[in-house]
């Protein structure tokens, strides 16, 4: 096992960094700031280990910066129109942290917080993290869980699991940054993505708030049911792509049943031969191609800029809580909330 001091938090917390280790030699590090990734290290197809994760070299770089890099998002993942809800006929007001809507759950969700750590091994990690009733605006008490495990196949798996006293949001993501030719090397335009999503939900504006839609990717720059590069479409004289500066969307998965843990997306860089599978049980992934990365310190002295990282924010849909055709995030009082999400990588 391998622990390290990773800095000391604003809060005078000391925060550190743990290694996972598999039996081919791939390294996960995992913070127990926000329960964040740091890094993910692979083989490529001349089997050099590449870090294909953005991220820091200490808690103060994740302090500082508004990417949420391979945070864990929690209470609710992506936005919440007007940063308000209503369960039960009560209605909950949240921290308008982006523009006048909520997103990630506001200025102090959990991936602010320092995380315990219930178990450490080689190759997992359980991070806890406890949120009070009405902290971030959200109703119960919250007892949160992440679980990574870095398998011998190179797959890293996500498992979460929350219980709250009162009904509540339950929508946790994890805003990983990939770049599959590694984490220094620049954009990812020319990486190629390929979605089961044969729609997806638009957004009424800049402000990405979905319609409420469920619009066909066919015919449009959203269409990732063939792979592509990522930048082939990317500055299309498209509206949705005009409000997202690129692309900042929710797809809606081909699923063969509700809740079913199946392939969902698969991402490609030519010049590594890395190839990325991701796998959920959830019904949404957001893409998201680093539109709105400014010119940051990464790790080991990389800078990291605009789409020189993409996201696949697995999750239920934007502002679903307020959404009468999406799919409900709310956790019952004394429900377990679970979903797994993986990301299994290889190479051709």
């Amino acid at each position: 096992m391998n622990k390290e001091s990773f800095g000391t938090s604003k809060q005078g917390e000391a925060v550190s960094v743990y290694m996972l280790e598999n039996k081919k030699g791939s390294k996960v590090r995992v913070t127990d700031y926000g329960a964040a990734l740091v890094s993910i290290i692979v083989p490529d197809k001349d089997g050099n280990m590449q870090d294909v994760l953005l991220g820091y070299d200490n808690v103060t770089g994740y302090e500082n910066n508004t990417c949420y890099f391979g945070a864990v998002i929690g209470r609710n993942g992506n936005r919440i129109a007007q940063a308000q809800l209503t369960i039960n006929g009560v209605s909950y007001q949240l921290d308008a942290n982006d523009n006048e809507n909520n997103l990630h759950s506001g200025e102090k969700g959990m991936d602010t917080m320092v995380w315990g750590v219930k178990e450490y091994k080689d190759n997992t990690i359980t991070l806890t993290c406890k949120s009070a009733d009405k902290e971030q605006g959200f109703p119960g008490n919250m007892d949160a869980e992440v679980t990574y495990i870095l398998t011998d196949d190179d797959t890293v798996e996500i498992n979460y699991k929350a219980v709250s006293d009162q009904d509540t949001v339950a929508n946790f993501t994890n805003h990983a940054y990939f770049n599959l030719e590694g984490h220094a090397f620049g954009s990812v335009l020319g990486q190629e993505l390929m979605l089961r999503a044969s729609n997806f939900t638009p957004v009424i504006d800049a402000k990405a708030i979905p319609t409420g839609e469920i619009a066909p990717v066919a015919g449009t720059p959203m269409d990732f049911t063939t792979a592509k590069t990522i930048g082939q479409d990317i500055e299309a004289d498209d509206i949705q792509i005009r409000y997202g500066g690129g692309y900042d969307h929710n797809f809606v998965l081909d699923k063969t049943e509700k809740g079913a843990f199946e392939l969902i997306a698969e991402a490609y860089a030519p010049g590594t031969g890395i190839v990325m599978k991701v796998f959920t049980d959830l019904p949404g992934v957001q893409f998201y191609s680093g539109n709105f990365i400014t010119t940051q310190d990464g790790k080991q002295g990389a800078v990291y800029e605009k789409r020189q990282g993409f996201c696949l924010e697995t999750q239920f849909f934007p502002n679903s809580v307020n959404e009468p055709n999406f799919e409900s995030p709310i956790l019952k009082a004394g429900e377990v909330y679970t979903t797994k999400t993986s990301y299994q990588f290889g190479v051709r």
